[in-house]
């Protein structure tokens, strides 16, 4: 029998299996949505930018990331879990990318190098997200559960927003720090100071915040007081200029023309360039990190979601289900020329700020954001946001990401000082190693480092091997994660003491979740007598 929480289902106005009419359904479907645009912009505008993407381009691939979300969304709450969860770009897995984004760059590939890159996290990202696939529906991750605590899911979700703090647009000398300030001065007044004096603040304080920013950085724009290429110039031009389509489809990069494209000739449409994914193991084995560390997250993120939405915790069956249709969605996503899929924190915030728990929904808002990915108005429009405004975003968002991970603590008994000692530990090596490997400078400094350590030196100095230790040293998640979940597991505390007794207080039965089999089983005609 499902547990309710008595508290929570008061305070929903939608739950889970309510569907409101079709035009309500509409607006609290854009507005779900709206909490996370934020967020999956973010990811697409900081690869662009690292993979040094041309300007013309960034639209389209910004468009990839909502087509993805949009179906990703969809599958999820119809035949994942079913929780009304929005899907989107996972900052959990943006820190692995950058290295081997980097990795790549650094060996100055033949052909197109953004391309070459793109194609090599295509590739990492689809082996990597049918690991995940394997681990959800074999059901490895709930048999893993008793060993997943908040101690370990508070430092590895705090450091995925803060191995991004020093990113080039909160980070640059030649930054716009006045239009940066005003976006987050005009987020933090919405968010905090003004949140109770009308629903848009609550609701919509990023997107407000912004706005604003966006139209006086046009406004001075255009009136020349900011002049072109410099920080905060918006280039309205571009977007009379841009697409009204966009023909986003499975390998798209191939139209690039570098190493790894392949062109075939197709009925009605005629040659067609496709991408090829280029696998190497150490970007695979790299991109482990950030995948695991998504499944820790989403592990959290359904605890949080059955909670606001007034049901009992996930049973073990319903999160296998999730973390499996999730990496089926991540290796959608890196087919389509994206950077992966999972479960957002920020739309999980709106339910406790709306009561808004409806699958129904979520999924319209869905189908919305689906549809949006392939106009070119849209991905060019959001292209012109200056980098100033997107540093403001960023501190707001990353540092949110931050909270949301330090939260978790609430389970845990911080007079332990077992617990203080590996969360701490955890923080500090989780941003002390990455730190390191960036002074080192690249895989291949590395790599002859590493062999010419003593006796090891063969082994280590390997190319696998030394590009797997700087990839995976070089994402603050993974190196935090996996010294929290070694400590965690191997220095004596109770189930009390690790705050795993009150996650598990309320936990449904596997048999209260229907999958899709079950429910297509169920609506099949009998054929007994």
């Amino acid at each position: 029998m499902v547990v309710t929480d008595d508290s929570s289902s008061s305070f929903v106005q939608y739950g889970i299996d309510d569907k409101p009419p079709l035009p309500t359904s509409l607006l609290l479907g854009v507005q779900h949505y709206l909490t996370m645009v934020g967020a999956n912009i973010a990811v697409p505008l900081i690869l662009a930018g690292v993979l040094g993407m041309p300007d013309e381009v960034v639209p389209r691939f910004v468009g990839t990331f909502f087509v993805v979300s949009g179906i990703a969304t969809l599958m999820q709450t119809t035949f994942g879990n079913r929780y009304p969860i929005v899907q989107g770009a996972p900052f959990s897995m943006l820190a692995p990318a950058i290295a081997v984004i980097g990795v790549v760059k650094a060996t100055d590939p033949a052909g197109v190098a953004w391309q070459s890159a793109l194609l090599q996290l295509q590739g990492a990202i689809i082996v990597a997200a049918a690991v995940e696939v394997l681990v959800g529906y074999f059901g490895l991750l709930g048999r893993l559960r008793k060993f997943i605590s908040p101690v370990v899911i508070a430092p590895t979700i705090a450091l995925i927003g803060l191995s991004l703090f020093d990113v080039p647009q909160v980070t640059s000398a030649t930054n716009n720090w006045w239009l940066l300030g005003l976006t987050l001065a005009l987020i933090v007044l919405f968010s905090q100071y003004l949140d109770t004096t009308h629903p848009a603040f609550k609701l919509f304080p990023v997107l407000l915040g912004v706005f604003v920013s966006y139209v006086i950085a046009a406004a001075l724009s255009l009136t020349g007081y900011i002049t072109p290429g410099a920080p905060g110039f918006v280039d309205l031009a571009s977007v009379a200029s841009a697409p009204a389509l966009m023909p986003i489809y499975p390998l798209q990069w191939g139209f690039a023309g570098g190493a790894g494209t392949t062109t075939v000739a197709l009925p009605v449409v005629g040659t067609v360039a496709f991408g090829i994914p280029q696998f190497t193991t150490s970007f695979i084995i790299g991109m482990l990190a950030g995948v695991a560390a998504s499944m820790v997250e989403s592990f959290g993120d359904y605890h949080a979601v059955a909670r606001l939405s007034g049901v009992g915790a996930p049973s073990e069956r319903r999160i296998n289900h999730g973390i499996g249709m999730e990496g089926l969605m991540n290796i959608f996503s890196a087919v389509m020329g994206g950077s992966g899929s999972t479960s957002y924190s920020e739309n999980i915030g709106a339910i406790g700020l709306t009561g808004v728990a409806s699958r129904y929904v979520v999924q319209v808002g869905a189908g919305v954001m689906l549809l949006m990915g392939f106009v070119g108005y849209f991905g060019q429009l959001i292209a012109t946001i200056p980098g100033p405004i997107v540093g403001g975003l960023y501190i707001a968002m990353f540092g949110q990401i931050v909270a949301v991970g330090l939260s978790n603590l609430k389970y845990v008994d911080l007079d332990s000082s077992r617990n203080i000692f590996v969360i701490g530990v955890a923080m500090f090596a989780g941003l002390a190693i990455p730190a390191y490997m960036g002074n080192v400078g690249s895989a291949e400094t590395f790599r002859q480092g590493m062999s010419q350590v003593a006796v090891l030196g063969p082994i280590l100095g390997s190319q696998i091997i030394a590009d797997t230790i700087f990839v995976i040293g070089s994402t603050g998640m993974a190196v935090g994660g996996l010294f929290a979940f070694f400590f965690d597991n191997t220095i004596e505390g109770t189930r009390v003491e690790r705050g795993l007794e009150e996650w598990e207080d309320t936990v449904e039965e596997d048999g209260e979740f229907t999958s899709a089999i079950d429910r297509l089983r169920d609506d099949a005609p009998s054929t007994a007598d």
